[in-house]
Formats: structure tokens, C-alpha cells, sequence
């Protein structure tokens, strides 16, 4: 566990976080102001936060500036700077497990917001020291010329056929989705589905899941199982030939936002905190997101959706990884 900044500033920032005033909006706000600027953390691409950028800069007058890489690099900046004493970043924005990761190293600061009420069950852990403002969901997805919608197969199973021999990817850092999806078939069960697909069809594993989508939409990989609903939905929107592959159970991946237990910039921590379950909400939603504040989107009526439990996942990093590595270092006989 990293050492706490020092007892007077954490101490000043989380009473600031935690306070529920009838002025303390219009305190952060002026607060934020005078700051100016905000730094942000993240791994979305810069493309998906720009918009959100925009609009937070455009309402309030703050400049945003962003700092992007994979979680396993995120983790490692923000671990390290705060062993060294370094406090420069204010928030950070990324998946569930990567998010838990940071959190258990004491570098969040839990936060009241009235937004919070609002929010799918799912993106509120008990700890609060970062919340989910919106939910990657994870399908698959094929190009419609090189795959015809009557050869796929209804279920996982159907994969594990060598027809599909050189068609097939896989992100590859998503073993929370694999230890998902195979916890709804039955651990054994679906372990040994995923290894027979491995030894049968084989698992081209590429990094990144806007990669993989873009190249699904062009035609060079026909087949992924495991890339972001949205993406899709706005590739097929732009006339892309790609559509999704709907295998049940969904995958639900909360996307998280903290702020930083001793930000440069407190005040504008916590106006973008609030941002980012409000009116951020509305333009995530416009950009085909799931947003997690359900009077803006509720979740998708009838699909078979099962949460990545971010705490439990990171308690069984070590198996889901090594059984991931196995299944996708596999070369079909």
C-alpha cells in the first residue's frame, strides 16, 4: 500500500469531497476557475474523450489536458508517482479492474455526490472511492462480406469447428471477459469450450479493442469475439461492413472516474467528477456509450448481461491469466 499524502492536504481534499453544504457547488465551481486546468488519466482513446473534453471545457472555461495509455502502463504512473511524491494528476478514467487496482494502492478519495443515486447498482461499489460513469459492453462482431449471417454459430460452442480455422480474435488483455462468460456456462464447462476453439479454429490475439473493430470493419480479421458495443454501433453507422455477434451472456464492464486523494487541481477534480455523471452522461449516450445514469439510458431491455466483478477478478488475477495465456497460445492440430 502506497503512504497517504500528508494529513493536512488529504485531510482538507476529502472533507472538500465529501462535503454536502447547499453552497459547495457554487464553491467548487469558483474554485475551479481560479485553477484553470485539470489533468486526467486515462485509457480511452482520444478520439471517445474529446467530445466530453469539449463540451467540459466550453461549459466551465477549464482546460483539460489528457494523458492516454494501456492499464497495465496507468497503473504503473500512477503507483509510481505517488511513491515518489508526485501529485499530478487529478483524475483517472478506465476499466473496473484497473480502476480497483489503483484504489488499493490508496490513491482515490472518495467523493458525495447527489448524481450517485442515480447510477445503475452495478457502478457504485461499496467503496466509493470511484464510481462507474458508464459501461462498456462486450459482444462480438464479424464483417458482413466475409462472414454470412446464416454460418454463425448461436453459442461459444460452435466455434470449437475447424471451419473457423484463421478467422478468429481476441483482444488480448480481456481475460475478466473470459473468466465472465465462462462463469455463466459453468467454469469447467467453459474452459475447456474456449480450449477446444483454441486447438481447433485457433485465437489470433491482437491489442487494443478499437484495433481489433476497425480491422474486423475492413475486412482483414472476419471475426472477433470480444470487442465494445459502441464501436461497433458507430462503425455500422458510417456504413462500415461490420455487425454485431450477439452470443449470450453479454459482458458488462464498468468504466470508471476518480479523483486523485491529492489532486493539483481539487476543485476542478470535483467539477468534472460531477460532470462526468451528469452532463457527460448525455453526449456518451450520443456517442452510441452506455451511459450507467439510468434516467438517461436505462440498460438495453432483454439482453443477457453479466458484470465483470472487478474486486473478485483482481483477487484471481494469477488463475485468469494464466488459464487466458493458455487458451490463446494454443495452436490448432
Amino acid at each position: 500500500i502506497l503512504p497517504l499524502p500528508s494529513f493536512a492536504q488529504a485531510s482538507a481534499f476529502e472533507k472538500l469531497a465529501l462535503d454536502r453544504s447547499a453552497d459547495r457547488a457554487e464553491r467548487i465551481l469558483k474554485g475551479a476557475k481560479d485553477e484553470g486546468t485539470l489533468t486526467v488519466y486515462g485509457s480511452a482513446p482520444v478520439d471517445d474523450m474529446s467530445q466530453i473534453f469539449t463540451a467540459f471545457e466550453k461549459k466551465y472555461g477549464i482546460k483539460v489536458r489528457y494523458w492516454r495509455a494501456g492499464p497495465q502502463e496507468l497503473i504503473r504512473r500512477a503507483e509510481t508517482e505517488y511513491r515518489a511524491g508526485r501529485f499530478d494528476v487529478d483524475i483517472i478514467q478506465a476499466n473496473g479492474p484497473t480502476m480497483e487496482a489503483i484504489r488499493r494502492e490508496s490513491i482515490f478519495q472518495k467523493i458525495y455526490s447527489t448524481h450517485h443515486a442515480d447510477l445503475l447498482k452495478q457502478a457504485v461499489p461499496d467503496h466509493g472511492e470511484w464510481i462507474g460513469e458508464r459501461l462498456n459492453i462486450i459482444i462480438g462482431a464479424y464483417n458482413t462480406k466475409a462472414v454470412q449471417a446464416k454460418d454463425l454459430p448461436t453459442s461459444y460452442e460452435g466455434f470449437a469447428d475447424p471451419k473457423w480455422l484463421g478467422k478468429l480474435s481476441v483482444e488480448a488483455t480481456d481475460y475478466d471477459w473470459l473468466a465472465t462468460v465462462v462463469s455463466a456456462m459453468g467454469e469447467e464447462k467453459g474452459i475447456e469450450t474456449f480450449k477446444r476453439i483454441g486447438r481447433t479454429a485457433g485465437l489470433s490475439v491482437r491489442k487494443g479493442h478499437t484495433l481489433i473493430t476497425t480491422l474486423v470493419a475492413a475486412g482483414e480479421i472476419p471475426l472477433s469475439l470480444n470487442v465494445f458495443s459502441y464501436k461497433v454501433e458507430q462503425l455500422a453507422k458510417e456504413g462500415a461492413p461490420i455487425a454485431a455477434l450477439n452470443i449470450p451472456p453479454a459482458v458488462g464492464r464498468v468504466n470508471g472516474v476518480g479523483a486523485a486523494r491529492r489532486p493539483p487541481h481539487p476543485n476542478a477534480a470535483l467539477l468534472y467528477y460531477e460532470f462526468m455523471l451528469s452532463d457527460a452522461q448525455h453526449i456518451l449516450k450520443e456517442r452510441d456509450f452506455t451511459p450507467t445514469n439510468q434516467k438517461v439510458q436505462a440498460l438495453p431491455a432483454g439482453m443477457n448481461l453479466q458484470f465483470v466483478d472487478s474486486g473478485k477478478l483482481l483477487d484471481e488475477d494469477e488463475k485468469w491469466t494464466a488459464i487466458w495465456k493458455e487458451i490463446t497460445t494454443q495452436k490448432p492440430r
